[in-house]
């Protein structure tokens, strides 16, 4: 019924043409895609409702998903708000400590001197081999969490932040430093400026692993949260929630990147449409 019902409203798009233009344009440049999901919502309910080719309880019709959202709501969009909470934080304090010490790495020589030995050490390192030890020396389970997270999405902005302070030209500190500026004004107007680029690449880079830890340490300390809901209804046999929570992790995910591209081109306006996503 739900798919006939958007089968009507995609009908009456393509009839309304002329009075909405800029919806069946882009009606227009989606049509492949539409066709390909809707004959995969085709065969997935071929499969499974239909001839139980792909066996329960692994594998669930579609109309198994509505009924997460519908009858689970509730837990879920709390699993929701405790995933970002938690992301949001660990990801915001690993990326500020990135950040500066990327910075340092690349502006001063004895930052350098005594941090690259460290961050070549701990870098190649997963944040999910510190589980242990993370759940040993922190109080809690979330703060545990919160370092875990923090420290998947720090070691990329700092390596990219490193990178770009250090590729900055030469140049551009002779012109200012001919123009009388200090060093403040070389770390703050030339080298964070020009390094950018590379810093939102580490931003990226990072929001990813964050992502992976992130369900990592739901599953085995957090009381909520998307892995917590996940473990518990794979424990309880229930994989259409389990389904539905990864559904709901990909678009959170997807939208967080989009969101961070929007800041990106916003702030990088003179390289606008050089990365896609």
């Amino acid at each position: 019924m739900l798919l006939a019902v958007i089968a009507a409203l995609l009908a009456a798009a393509v009839a309304a043409e002329r009075f909405l233009p800029r919806l069946s344009a882009r009606l227009r440049g989606a049509g492949p895609w539409l066709v390909a999901l809707s004959v995969l919502v085709t065969v997935w309910q071929v499969v499974t409702a239909k001839t139980g080719l792909l066996p329960r309880p692994f594998f669930h019709p579609p109309q198994s998903l509505l009924e997460v959202y519908l009858d689970d709501w509730s837990m879920l969009g709390l699993s929701v708000l405790h995933s970002l909470r938690l992301l949001l934080v660990g990801y915001l304090i690993g990326a500020g400590l990135g950040f500066i010490t990327g910075v340092g790495l690349g502006w001063s020589r004895l930052v350098a001197y005594w941090g690259h030995p460290v961050l070549r050490l701990i870098g190649p390192l997963p944040a999910t081999a510190w589980l242990p030890i993370a759940f040993f020396a922190f109080p809690s389970s979330w703060s545990a969490s919160i370092f875990l997270v923090a420290l998947a999405s720090g070691i990329p902005v700092a390596i990219l932040t490193w990178s770009g302070v250090a590729g900055v030209s030469s140049a551009y500190y002779d012109i200012a430093r001919t123009l009388g500026a200090g060093n403040r004004f070389l770390v703050f107007k030339v080298a964070i400026p020009a390094a950018m680029p590379h810093v939102f690449v580490g931003l990226f880079m990072g929001l990813g692993s964050a992502f992976a830890v992130l369900v990592v340490a739901e599953m085995l300390g957090v009381k909520a949260g998307l892995g917590w809901y996940m473990q518990w209804a794979q424990g309880w046999g229930a994989y259409g929630n389990m389904y539905g929570a990864l559904l709901v992790m990909a678009l959170m995910c997807s939208g967080l990147v989009t969101l961070l591209f929007k800041i990106r081109d916003r702030l990088l306006a003179w390289q606008k449409g050089m990365v896609r996503w």
